[in-house]
């Protein structure tokens, strides 16, 4: 909807007029590679939550420079990107430091064969406003086995100033709505919550 020459948020006001900290006017699209795997042990067992008995799930995260929040290694799809290609891009310039497109082949194996798209729409994040607003498409490329994911060696890079395997559950806090990103994803492993 636009509304004196303004692009207009479809989920509200903000309370803040124009572009604020996003580069466009209107939708912002953006790219989350939600990297999980299972939790092992140093035999390589899965271990579970002892209350609810289900498995332990971890993901790839980065800590946020900005905000120094944990977050998914995602970002801004480039004009004229496609998704796939945004979203390995992001987790190599984010989590393994590794800018451009330049990657292993067990890295392009994994993004080529692996992922599974959990989301894509409006994204509840702090920088939205009245004017300008992010929307993303989030795909969950999730390890079973961890042939691929245990032989990346995480790098932090770019925006991020650090990167690790986090425990997910309830209780974690993330930047923006990446929690709600992550609930789809334990959903559908049946994983601990």
């Amino acid at each position: 909807m636009i509304f004196d020459c303004y692009p207009i948020n479809p989920f509200g006001r903000t309370g803040l007029r124009g572009r604020g900290l996003l580069g466009r006017w209107g939708p912002n699209h953006a790219a989350d590679p939600v990297v999980t795997k299972w939790k092992r042990d140093q035999s390589g067992v899965i271990l579970k939550n002892n209350l609810t008995n289900k498995y332990l799930l971890q993901m790839c995260a980065i800590k946020r420079h900005d905000t120094g929040e944990w977050a998914i290694p995602g970002g801004m799809v480039d004009p004229g990107e496609i998704i796939n290609v945004t979203l390995k891009r992001e987790f190599l310039e984010e989590a393994l430091n590794s800018p451009g497109m330049n990657s292993s082949e067990l890295v392009n194996s994994f993004f080529s064969n692996f992922g599974e798209k959990i989301y894509s729409g409006y994204i509840d994040d702090p920088r939205n406003t009245d004017n300008a607003w992010m929307e993303s498409v989030a795909v969950n490329f999730h390890d079973n086995t961890n042939e691929y994911v245990g032989m990346f060696k995480l790098n932090a890079g770019d925006d991020a100033v650090k990167v690790q395997w986090l425990d997910i559950d309830k209780s974690m806090q993330l930047y923006a709505n990446h929690k709600d990103l992550l609930k789809i994803v334990v959903n559908k492993l049946n994983a601990h919550w």
